[in-house]
Parts: structure tokens; C-alpha cells; sequence
């Protein structure tokens, strides 16, 4: 019996996040582990289906790069990276936009359907959903000591996002699930990191929160403690001394922009535990880092 009624706890728990959040927009971006395990990848599609049913409007950005290098490598190309960044030349773009729009998306849109959601996978491409131009990476010449850019290829960033695609989804029930993968000017392809895409899509949607998985417990102060919440008056200087440091920046930098964006909260979470998402969004205590305006 005692187990019935922690059962019932936990549902009673979960009751007033269930209304605050109902109708709402969380835009999830979805990577790491999570996406390669299986027993992460049923927990994360049984997640999604749970928060449709009960009226929110998850929309899901994902990854891919472990896959894509995976490919590139079978077929003999070599996956080279500056700051971070794949330098996508055309053979490799083409190698993105095969695996990201169409392997790994249709996997996840597959997963999230078999498990009784009814999801719909689309590329940036599609009705011109992410607007995209070239990414521009500057460095210093060590010699002239002047600035120089650096050709990275087919690598771009966000110009515009065309919400009502995705508004038309939600509507019919839909759950979106997008590869970062956009359309230029002229209908050049380019290849977009899906964390800068999930906030930028956040930020047109006016979500309620995003939320990026990742195979981190979120951020740590220096002494190695998780770091529950994070206004964004207090950003920069982490960044400053250091505590926020390598990879973590742009994902603190994607929160703090979608926040500028409009949406409400964001959240770093780890995406190795199961069923990540719902502990984030409906316990009092949460699992990860949470970016806004506290202040």
C-alpha cells in the first residue's frame, strides 16, 4: 500500500506543473547518450508522448554528430573541426543533410511513433523553416596580428525562423522533430549546431522553456557542485573567472539568448538519466541548470 500512495505522491507532485505548463511550448534539444542508448532512447520518446498527452507542445531539435562522423568515416572522408565546428565541405555537407534529415530524424519521428506519439520529422529546409546564412569565423594572423576569417564551409548560423510551420503541427497534434540543417538566400544548403537552432526556435515560438540534453550534469561551480539555477545578470561573469569554460559556453550562451528571446526558462540537464526530461520539468527539485531571470 505504501507504494501506491508514493505513487500517488508523485503524480500530486507533478499536478501543479501539469497546469502551469498546459498549452505551453518546451522546445527540447535532444543529443549525447540519449540519443545512442537504448533504453535513453525509449525513456526520452516515452517522455515526449507523456508531455503531448497531457497538453503541453514538446518540439524536438536534435543532433547528430556521432553519426555523421560514423558515415564520413566509412566512406573514407575525414572529419576535421575548428572551434568546435565541422568544416563542411560540399561532400561532407552532403554526408550531413543524408544523415541528419534522414537517417537519424526519421529514427527518432519512428521511436516517438511506435511508442504511441504521433510525430512529423522535417529539416530547416522545409517550407523554408530556418533561414540560414553563412557562419563568418575570424582569427588572428600570429605573423600580421590582424584579423583573418577562416573558410569553415557549408557551416551556418540563424537569420530567421518561420514559426508558423511548426504552430500549424502543434495545432493538429503534431510533434515536430527537427534536424538543424538550413536553407540560404539563394537555396544553399548549410549545416547549423542544433543547440544554436533549438534556441533561436525557441525563441520564435516564444517557448516556455528550452531544454538542452547533454551528457553533463549541467554546470559546476569550481569546486566541482552542481549549479541549480543561473540569472543572466551573473553569466558573463562566470564566464569570466572561468567557471563556465570550453563547450559549456555555447550552451549557456544559447540559454541566455533564448532568454533575451523571450522564453521564460532554460535548462542544461543530463541527458544519461532516464527519463530526464519529466525530472526536470515536474519535480520541485529539478536535475540540472536552470538560465532566467531570478532577479
Amino acid at each position: 500500500m505504501q507504494e501506491l500512495i508514493n505513487k500517488a505522491n508523485v503524480l500530486m507532485e507533478a499536478l501543479p506543473y501539469i497546469k502551469r505548463f498546459a498549452n505551453k511550448t518546451i522546445v527540447i534539444k535532444y543529443g549525447g547518450n540519449a540519443m545512442v542508448e537504448e533504453r535513453l532512447k525509449e525513456s526520452f520518446a516515452k517522455d515526449i508522448i507523456l508531455m503531448k498527452y497531457i497538453g503541453m507542445n514538446p518540439v524536438v531539435v536534435h543532433g547528430g554528430g556521432p553519426q555523421i562522423g560514423t558515415v564520413m568515416e566509412k566512406m573514407g572522408l575525414e572529419s576535421r573541426f575548428v572551434r568546435g565546428m565541422r568544416v563542411t565541405d560540399t561532400d561532407t555537407m552532403d554526408v550531413v543533410e543524408m544523415v541528419l534529415g534522414g537517417r537519424v530524424n526519421k529514427e527518432i519521428v519512428a521511436n516517438i511513433n511506435r511508442h504511441g506519439g504521433n510525430a512529423v520529422g522535417l529539416t530547416g529546409k522545409d517550407g523554408q523553416l530556418i533561414r540560414a546564412r553563412k557562419m563568418e569565423m575570424q582569427t588572428i594572423n600570429p605573423d600580421t596580428l590582424t584579423p583573418e576569417i577562416i573558410d569553415i564551409g557549408h557551416v551556418g548560423e540563424v537569420s530567421q525562423v518561420r514559426p508558423e510551420i511548426i504552430r500549424a503541427l502543434e495545432q493538429n497534434n503534431f510533434i515536430p522533430v527537427i534536424a538543424p540543417v538550413g536553407v540560404g538566400d539563394s537555396g544553399e544548403t548549410y549545416n547549423i549546431n542544433a543547440d544554436l537552432v533549438a534556441g533561436k526556435i525557441a525563441a520564435a515560438l516564444n517557448a516556455e522553456k528550452l531544454i538542452l540534453l547533454t551528457d553533463i550534469e549541467g554546470v559546476k561551480d569550481k569546486a566541482g557542485k552542481l549549479i541549480s539555477t543561473i540569472d543572466v545578470s551573473a553569466v558573463q561573469a562566470l564566464i569570466d573567472d572561468e567557471t563556465i569554460s570550453g563547450g559549456m559556453i555555447p550552451k549557456v550562451t544559447c540559454c541566455l539568448e533564448a532568454i533575451l528571446g523571450g522564453v521564460h526558462k532554460a535548462h542544461i540537464i543530463d541527458g544519461r538519466i532516464e527519463h530526464a526530461c519529466l525530472l526536470e520539468i515536474f519535480t520541485d527539485m529539478g536535475i540540472g541548470t536552470a538560465v532566467a531571470k531570478f532577479k
